[in-house]
């Protein structure tokens, strides 16, 4: 009996062992990195940055790294072109008694992107943050201080065509939800075989778009893809399955759309040449941040509105003058003076808006008016007016969509 018990401890002791031993990360199952060919240009981009370093300190030279001047001013629009292209500005970070902890840091997380590209792995914005713990003196006090860096080391890259995504570093939010005619081809990341994802069937659900869209395929016979400000009216849509009377997608945005959802309508219209319709708020928050960043991208993000802006991305609406087509004049709310001062800052200082004389024209009516209404406000007519009436006229005369 005494020998039993003994047997029955040491039982219990391995078992304990076992649960508590850590994994180490070499065991964990992955598909084999496969390098593509955005993944030898980002390794070339590191290792040349790392030797022109190297050969300037060898060279007794302060070594430097220029980078694009991230504005509004360092931008320019042109209609052929679609989106915000980065202007020839430039600044450069030379090595310095002040630089020396920015400059160590960049390198550092130079290092851990070419590890990661190797490794076929990836780290978030919070998680480059925290990596830096057991870095010494060269760590980041703040996230803000890592992020900044980030967007110089993506400002590098840019010139390179290479985005953050490619340097593996991703953000925290995922993209927004999915829903409709469309068959998205991701891959197992154990066996790297492809998986086949049909968004019609969900339920009542939607499929969430990754942080990385790189890799993903499609198939659709959908006509057009609708792009959503708001999650209220995504699921109504979704549930009323606007998508197969309409034969589209339905994309929500939740606000200024991430990266992985732009970039991911960006690659969708893009290889199956479908039309991109947005249909947001009518107030200057929508118009000029929601829509404009989706379409032509931002000043501060001019190194990357080439991968992740959809040029060819057209306003279906709520517009100034649905407002009045559709009374909802007793269902706007007044215009803030924020409201007011975005407007009037579109009109004189954004390259897109001033190209556009529809724009120009539709925020002189809203300034008019002195209201704003949220997509919401066509439920005055019944809570499935939007799908009965709004969307079907609305997409009877795409020629009067704004540009």
């Amino acid at each position: 009996m005494a020998k039993k018990k003994a047997a029955k401890k040491t039982a219990k002791k391995k078992s304990a062992k076992s649960a508590t031993k850590k994994v180490s990360p070499k065991a964990l199952k992955r598909a084999p990195a496969q390098l593509d060919d955005l993944d030898v240009k980002t390794l070339d981009l590191i290792e040349a940055t790392a030797r022109r370093v190297r050969s300037s300190i060898d060279r007794r030279v302060l070594p430097e790294l220029k980078f694009p001047i991230r504005s509004l001013a360092n931008v320019r629009y042109r209609k052929e072109v679609g989106y915000f292209e980065l202007g020839s500005g430039r600044k450069a970070r030379a090595l310095s008694v002040n630089t020396v902890k920015t400059f160590a840091q960049t390198l550092r997380l130079m290092s851990i992107s070419k590890d990661m590209v190797e490794n076929h792995d990836f780290a978030t914005k919070r998680e480059a943050y925290y990596v830096s713990k057991n870095w010494g003196d060269c760590k980041f006090n703040e996230q803000t201080e890592s992020d900044a860096v980030m967007d110089d080391i993506e400002a590098l890259a840019s010139l390179d065509g290479l985005s953050r995504e490619q340097l593996r570093y991703y953000p925290e939010e995922h993209g927004g939800s999915v829903a409709g005619n469309l068959v998205v081809i991701d891959r197992d990341t154990e066996t790297g075989d492809p998986i086949e994802i049909d968004c019609t069937s969900f339920g009542t659900g939607s499929y969430s778009i990754p942080h990385s869209v790189e890799h993903l395929q499609f198939k659709t016979k959908a006509k057009f893809v609708l792009a959503i400000e708001t999650g209220g009216m995504f699921q109504r849509l979704n549930n009323h399955k606007f998508w197969k009377s309409a034969g589209c997608i339905l994309v929500e945005m939740s606000g200024v759309p991430t990266r992985a959802t732009r970039r991911f309508i960006r690659r969708l219209s893009e290889s199956q040449k479908i039309p991109v319709y947005c249909f947001v708020d009518c107030d200057p928050y929508g118009i000029a941040n929601i829509y404009r960043t989706l379409k032509v991208g931002s000043g501060n993000a001019a190194h990357i509105n080439r991968f992740f802006c959809v040029p060819k991305a057209r306003y279906l609406g709520v517009t100034p003058q649905d407002i009045v087509d559709f009374k909802l004049e007793d269902a706007t709310h007044p215009l803030q003076a924020v409201d007011i001062k975005r407007a009037k800052d579109a009109l004189k200082n954004d390259p897109f808006f001033q190209a556009h004389a529809p724009w120009k024209k539709a925020f002189q009516q809203l300034l008019k008016m002195g209201v704003r209404a949220e997509q919401q406000a066509l439920a005055k007519w019944g809570l499935n007016f939007v799908i009965e009436e709004y969307l079907p006229r609305k997409l009877a005369k795409k020629k009067d969509f704004l540009p």
